[in-house]
């Protein structure tokens, strides 16, 4: 009696088809991983729009912090707002520049003020975000 399992190597003719599939797979985990460790900036905290200015330097470098200034003056911090936001700000421990967005509508007066309490913090650089005409 013979028995036994035989093993035929059946091979079949690949199309251009079939050499797309794992290509097509690779391109998909690529997408998810760039979109999983893309930095999304969180939407600002007050309807605000950016002042415009013609600039000849475009690079943007993301900051995590980021002072928020309405139009009526409010200030927000993450999630701190007011005196408290500038206290947050004050206990910074960073080189770099503070990414201040003010709304186009700040009083110049008001503005010129809170840089005067920023320069009482401490706070050295400022970058200022506006929009390109």
């Amino acid at each position: 009696m013979q028995g036994g399992f035989r093993i035929t190597a059946s091979r079949r003719n690949r199309g251009a088809r079939d050499a797309f599939v794992p290509m097509i797979n690779i391109v998909f985990l690529l997408l998810i991983f760039f979109l999983l460790s893309a930095t999304i900036a969180p939407p600002d905290p007050f309807d605000m729009t950016l002042p415009e200015a013609d600039v000849a330097e475009t690079e943007a470098v993301p900051s995590a912090d980021v002072l928020h200034v309405s139009a009526a003056g409010e200030l927000r911090f993450g999630e701190a707002r007011g005196d408290a936001a500038l206290r947050a700000v004050a206990g910074l421990q960073g080189d770099g520049p503070l990414a201040l967005r003010a709304d186009a509508e700040l009083d110049g007066v008001a503005f010129s003020a809170l840089l005067g309490r920023l320069a009482g913090l401490g706070v050295t650089e400022i970058e200022l975000t506006v929009r390109q005409p």
